[in-house]
């Protein structure tokens, strides 16, 4: 396997004829609330709104010149849309392999930026799943493979954002904050600031349903895990890559785990006060400026935006995450009696201020009490205590859901 170097980021970046450099963005919002000075590494931009065309088109101009026709792929979508620009760039074929969780509108993308190129086959309920059946079907075929992180290539490819960001910012970089699913983007920002500004902090960012870097940087290997929560799609793979974790588990000065919930608040934060449209990889390494905060006081930071293929049919369940995270929305399994006058009791443990957003119950005959599904919004966290004790004191009979993977994942 060749090395990514110095010199292999810097030719990536030259080999480059479809992509020009993504913006790196100042942003006086974040800045004033961390009290520091936070630039936007706008990879959302480009032209698959990704910066993994990077990886993806240095890894096939690569080939083409060894004449490789024929490609091969596993993705959640991003990696997709870019093997699917650079086949249609260069006029090859391509084949590709999506898990059935990944959004429609990533597989619209793939097939608008691929065209007669290529062909996608979606199987598997996770990436690892849709990643072995294209393994296999490449060995088969003889069709060369384009891994998405564990790849020479594509590191290097992935390699020039830190290129970028290094020649874009007039000052001393303290932070930059990468998010990690595979480790492709990580290993190759690593490679290049060890080599450029050794001084500079890498933090990684992994959601907290699949924190497969940072077990293994905490087992000293790499380490597949067990089963993931795929919400996160960009970033939810059960093992990093053998090579991203030889370059990068040693380089990574700090990992963060971003609660799922946390980072849909700071995906509708981002939203609401700059219009920024991020999936949720790609506004990992703004959420992590949370657990930071007191680290990075007057210092220079720079998160990737990694990502900004966002399905809006997603945008009620990101809402509904976020507010479930912050405290303001609950779900409970009320057992009421089944007599005149008791959801009126039930009604007026609420304060003015809560609000009653789902409410599910029929009436079953012969039966002293009978079940209902309950949701309820609140204006402040704290309020719930309060509803909780006013129903303890009045011995309604209740169990709260919020906190049930099986029965809060059937709900929303």
């Amino acid at each position: 396997m060749l090395d990514v170097t110095l010199e292999t980021i810097v030719k990536a970046k030259h080999n480059n004829n479809i992509i020009r450099s993504t913006p790196l963005e100042y942003n006086s919002y974040l800045s004033e609330i961390y009290n520091s000075n936070v630039y936007l590494k706008r990879e959302d931009l480009s032209p698959v709104r990704s910066y993994k065309i990077r990886g993806a088109y240095n890894f096939i101009t690569e080939n083409v010149k060894l004449g490789s026709n024929n490609y091969v792929c596993a993705s959640a979508g991003n990696h997709a849309q870019g093997v699917a620009l650079a086949c249609n760039y260069y006029k090859v074929n391509g084949v590709i392999f999506m898990p059935t969780t990944t959004p429609l509108q990533k597989i619209y993308k793939v097939r608008k930026f691929g065209g007669d190129y290529i062909d996608i086959k979606v199987t598997g309920d996770t990436f690892d799943d849709a990643f072995d059946k294209a393994v296999k079907y490449s060995r088969q075929s003889k069709k060369t493979f384009v891994h998405p992180f564990d790849e020479p290539a594509v590191i290097a490819g992935q390699g020039t954002v830190g290129l970028e960001i290094l020649s874009e910012c007039k000052s001393h970089i303290d932070y930059v904050i990468v998010p990690v699913g595979g480790g492709g983007l990580i290993s190759g920002i690593c490679v290049y600031f060890q080599n450029m500004s050794p001084d500079t902090k890498i933090i990684g960012v992994e959601p907290q349903g699949a924190p497969s870097m940072t077990r293994s940087i905490e087992d000293g290997k790499v380490v597949t895990l067990d089963s993931i929560d795929t919400f996160i799609d960009g970033a939810a793979v059960k093992k990093v890559g053998e090579y991203n974790f030889k370059l990068a588990g040693e380089c990574i000065n700090q990992m963060v785990i971003a609660p799922e919930g946390r980072v849909c608040s700071t995906m509708l934060d981002l939203l609401y006060h700059d219009g920024i449209v991020t999936e949720p990889a790609g506004a990992l390494s703004i959420d992590a400026l949370k657990d930071l905060k007191d680290n990075i006081v007057n210092k220079t930071v720079v998160c990737v935006v990694s990502g900004g293929n966002f399905d809006f049919e997603r945008l009620p369940e990101v809402k509904e995450r976020s507010l479930v995270y912050e405290g303001l929305k609950h779900y409970l399994v009320v057992n009421f009696a089944q007599r005149a006058g008791t959801l009126k009791e039930f009604l007026d443990v609420l304060g003015p201020n809560d609000d009653i957003t789902r409410f599910e119950y029929i009436k079953k005959t012969n039966k002293e009490k009978g079940p209902a599904l309950v949701g309820i919004e609140l204006k402040h966290p704290a309020d719930f205590q309060t509803i909780i004790g006013k129903m303890d004191k009045r011995k309604i009979h209740y169990e709260i859901i919020t906190s049930s993977s099986i029965l809060y994942e059937l709900i929303i």
